[in-house]
């Protein structure tokens, strides 16, 4: 699921350091959220449908 991310508005984590390495961006549309690589945004984003990403948010603040 990926196209027509040029029209998104990305943005990183607040708990992303003042660095700018190793982070990712992400761009929430109506029916997914968009993935891409901060250091690259030249390499194809890819997206999940919101369900998923909640359910990875989810997760990720449990552990």
């Amino acid at each position: 699921m990926s196209g027509g991310t040029t029209e998104l508005t990305w943005f990183k984590s607040s708990y992303s350091g003042s660095e700018g390495d190793s982070c990712v961006e992400i761009a929430v549309a109506e029916q997914a959220v968009h993935i891409r690589d901060s250091k690259d945004v030249s390499r194809p984003a890819f997206s999940v449908e919101r369900g998923q990403w909640s359910r990875f948010v989810g997760f990720v603040a449990e552990a």
